[in-house]
């Protein structure tokens, strides 16, 4: 049977195709499919046997209006990968149509039989194939997703990203996309914890691409553990889920969000620091990363789980913390939640300070970075919103108000951190919302719903440029 391609329709068929195939946002080539099996299946004469039940309803899920958003899945060269067929059934679960890149040093972990059998189509494996490029597939597959998962993302594919490479399959299409992208690292730990990666990561993320994991645990080389795991199927899709909800109302825009305490050494065993846990933070990261935001957060110590979806860095110190917080700007908004200590020693001990009978060592302290103060004074580069938190044990609101005009702040989110008010490690929290039109009191809620409650605020806000 002769071949017949979309080169070879004349101009007035291809441009028919081409609208129809835009109406039904499908790639031309899909169209096609599509019509000559309509046309197969009215001809009664059982064309329609030739597939499987299977694989017809595969195909159809492929194809058809009426399903769910569509996901490229990069899967990247790592032990990992075998996770990635795991992965393509909990994008399925979720209403997805799949396509995928294998690429070359994927194919030794799995196949592209494997992969087409799972999604129902050929995977994808040369930039230069050319049954997908008479119609330059690669800008196609950049175009025809409505989000771009990488998972596993190895280092190599990292460093390929941040660098703007483009020498394959994968690395062209995710150059040629303007589609959000989710990375789901996975290397080493050693490799995870290498200047360079971290330097990529953070172009990456300056970039606007989301991140899941890596989780900490056991690595495939015997005896080797730490941080590098890719993350599970079930939290990398749970993330997808998250980027792809319709409506997302802050989908396109970047929020830097700091939480828990910073520890100020004194010696190699004490330090100064406030209390916090970091939920409050935490639940605000990730109702930001739910609302489509892509989130970095700078945490302190804390002993919570990374939110789904956000770049999490982590510090020790207000000046690390500081730091971290002018590299991840710009901006469109900063939320100030870390209980950041005022002050810390002005000289750190190299050895522990032993206890002397009768002799209390003096201690002397020198002012720490006012992060929050530091940030909205900024003449560039200030994010259109900053919002500012204030733990208070008496005159809440008062106090609050005016930190706001200290801190040259747009909004300050107040609360009661007396004893008896439980907020401190609790799940619970009650705030009001200062801003320079008066306080709003909120009713005593989770840490999760005051997070979701402000963030919907913040969307509000950053929608019609209000402060």
């Amino acid at each position: 049977m002769a071949s017949l391609t979309v080169r070879q329709l004349d101009d007035t068929l291809k441009k028919l195709l081409r609208l129809r195939a835009a109406r039904h946002g499908r790639s031309m080539e899909d169209e096609v499919r599509v019509i000559l099996r309509e046309a197969a299946a009215e001809t009664g004469h059982g064309a329609a046997d030739r597939f499987t039940p299977a694989a017809s309803s595969k195909h159809k899920a492929a194809t058809t209006d009426e399903d769910g958003p569509r996901i490229l899945l990069i899967i990247g060269g790592g032990i990992a990968a075998y996770k990635s067929l795991d992965l393509i059934r909990r994008l399925q679960e979720r209403g997805a149509r799949l396509r995928c890149i294998l690429t070359a040093a994927a194919q030794h972990f799995v196949t592209p039989l494997a992969v087409g059998a799972l999604t129902g189509e050929r995977a994808f494996l040369d930039l230069f194939d050319p049954q997908s490029e008479f119609d330059v597939g690669h800008i196609r597959l950049a175009r025809d997703a409505d989000l771009i998962v990488v998972a596993p993302a190895t280092a190599d594919l990292l460093a390929k990203m941040a660098g703007g490479h483009a020498d394959d399959l994968a690395t062209a299409v995710l150059l040629a996309t303007d589609r959000p992208i989710l990375i789901a690292p996975a290397m080493n730990s050693r490799m995870w914890a290498a200047k360079a990666t971290a330097r990529n990561l953070a172009q990456l993320t300056a970039d606007g691409v989301r991140v899941v994991g890596p989780n900490a645990g056991e690595m495939a080389e015997r005896g080797e553990a730490g941080l590098g795991r890719m993350a599970e199927p079930l939290e990398i899709a749970a993330t997808a889920e998250s980027i792809l909800r319709r409506g997302a109302a802050l989908a396109g825009k970047r929020i830097i969000v700091t939480s828990g305490p910073t520890h100020e050494p004194i010696d190699p065993v004490r330090y100064i620091a406030n209390r916090s846990s970091g939920k409050q933070g935490h639940a605000i990261a990730a109702a930001a990363a739910a609302a489509g935001a892509a989130v970095v957060l700078v945490s302190g110590p804390v002993n919570l789980p990374d939110p789904p979806g956000v770049a999490v860095v982590k510090v020790e110190t207000a000046q690390q913390m500081l730091e971290a917080v002018d590299a991840a700007l710009p901006a469109d908004a900063a939320i100030f939640a870390a209980a950041v200590a005022d002050w810390r020693s002005e000289s750190e001990s190299a050895s522990k300070i032993k206890k002397q009978p009768g002799r209390t060592p003096t201690l002397k302290l020198t002012e720490n970075p006012d992060i929050l103060s530091s940030v909205a004074h900024r003449t560039s580069g200030r994010p259109r919103l900053v919002v500012g938190f204030a733990a208070e044990t008496d005159d809440v609101v008062a106090n609050a108000q005016a930190k706001r005009m200290k801190k040259g702040c747009d909004w300050i989110v107040a609360n009661d951190v007396s004893a008896e008010s439980g907020v401190m490690g609790g799940d619970t929290n009650t705030v009001h919302l200062v801003t320079a039109s008066g306080a709003e009191s909120w009713p005593p809620q989770g840490k999760d719903q005051v997070a979701r409650t402000l963030v919907e605020r913040i969307a509000v806000a950053l929608d019609g440029d209000k402060r």
